[in-house]
């Protein structure tokens, strides 16, 4: 295939007219519409129905991060306001819930809105705890490219910041949903089965499911795992750049257990990723094992951006199997009993999934790297299937409706 670099991007654009973005969820997570795609063809229900769409024995694979309060306003002497929207752990080598965890001070890198009026020293908050006056401070310890690094710390010290941020910030909205966030973004915004805190967009295709709908799934014999990607705010991002080597894909983290990767490697389930972000990470691991086949004595496991696309990964035969079982005896013999790390692993048209048969996903904005992937499951008709939806008032976006699309 062609290299993804010279991929122009005026490719993947399409017209989305602003009241085809969805601005609330539906009253109920499963009444959102779904599309089916398979083998060219498109027919649709609603989620509450997804289980009669799957095929029985499956694995589901759901992403299971937890979107964090990420948007802390602070209110100066003046009465002019400044809003830090924390994207990550500014040491994120370690585990994301050990520093959720830490008490007393923690620093993140940091978009803040308002930079310009930012002259004191310091940045301050009052929250209450548990019926205590907390103080949170804020304080900028260095400007990098395009955001700074904050360090904040609250007294007592007797919280964690995964209190803190729950207490202070709000639920930080996608940048297409032009509101701001209320009590319902609460629960809405976050899936039912989320528990690894550390996202600051949700995995969004996880949104429309419901206890209801994995009491149907189990019926069938349809099985679940978890791993966790903590979205970052680059996942709405827009490829800005004619082509696509001049574009930098986002990197995120991922954790995924031993126990899931042997669970992996034992199916002979057809394996369905629920969200983009899930097939990423599973698509992740398969190189990464690639990587371990190539250089068992690798240090650490890392992806960038082109690896998959250039020697020697490219040239790579290896099976699901043969690769997800290197990437356990490295992880085995480095001692570890899950995998953290960052992945920057661009997924365009021409694309060979290694892990996945299917997707489900939302539909996404125009020129994305998203829809890139997209593009890629559905060997570049995603022109008919997104055509189909914008003449049928689907809705668009993060609250909107949705697609599950069989790779063939």
């Amino acid at each position: 295939m062609n290299h993804p670099r010279h991929i122009a991007i005026a490719d993947y654009n399409y017209a989305l007219p602003e009241e085809k973005i969805a601005l609330h969820p539906l009253p109920q997570r499963d009444a959102s519409r779904l599309l089916i795609y398979r083998d060219g063809n498109i027919s649709e229900d609603i989620y509450r129905n997804i289980a009669n769409h799957i095929p029985a024995e499956s694995l589901l694979v759901f992403n299971n991060s937890k979107v964090i309060n990420a948007r802390i306003r602070f209110v100066k002497q003046t009465g002019g306001a400044i809003e830090i929207f924390c994207l990550e752990p500014h040491e994120a080598n370690n585990e994301y819930s050990s520093i959720m965890n830490r008490k007393g001070e923690v620093s993140w890198k940091c978009f803040v809105g308002g930079a310009a009026k930012w002259k004191e020293p310091a940045l301050i908050k009052n929250i209450r705890l548990q019926g205590e006056e907390v103080i949170l401070t804020a304080t900028i310890t260095e400007k990098i490219q395009d955001a700074y690094i904050i360090h904040f710390s609250w007294t007592p010290a007797t919280y964690t910041f995964a209190e803190i941020v729950e207490s202070a910030g709000d639920i930080p909205l996608p940048p297409y949903i032009k509101r701001n966030s209320d009590t319902e973004d609460k629960s809405r915004y976050q899936t039912i089965y989320a528990l690894e805190q550390g996202s600051v967009a949700a995995p969004t295709a996880g949104l429309h499911f419901t206890e209801s709908i994995f009491d149907q799934l189990a019926l069938k014999n349809i099985d679940k795992e978890y791993v966790t990607l903590h979205v970052g705010a680059g996942t709405f991002k827009p490829v800005k750049a004619d082509k696509l080597q001049e574009h930098e894909m986002h990197a995120e983290w991922i954790d995924v257990t031993l126990s899931s990767i042997q669970k992996l490697i034992e199916t002979e389930k057809d394996i369905i990723a629920v969200g983009t972000t899930s097939a990423r990470t599973l698509e992740s691991l398969y190189w990464l094992g690639v990587k371990a086949l190539i250089n068992p004595g690798m240090k650490t496991a890392e992806l960038h951006q082109w690896d998959v696309y250039e020697a020697p990964l490219i040239e790579s035969k290896f099976s699901k199997a043969e690769a997800l079982t290197a990437l356990l005896n490295w992880m085995q013999a480095n001692q570890l009993k899950r995998l953290f790390t960052q992945t920057q692993l661009l997924i365009t048209p021409g694309y060979q999934f290694r892990i996945i048969n299917a997707l489900i996903t939302n539909f996404h904005q125009p020129q994305s790297t998203l829809l890139l992937l997209v593009a890629a499951a559905t060997k570049s008709e995603w022109k008919k299937m997104y055509a189909y939806a914008l003449e049928h008032d689907f809705r668009f976006l993060s609250y909107g409706d949705g697609n599950l699309i069989f790779i063939n």
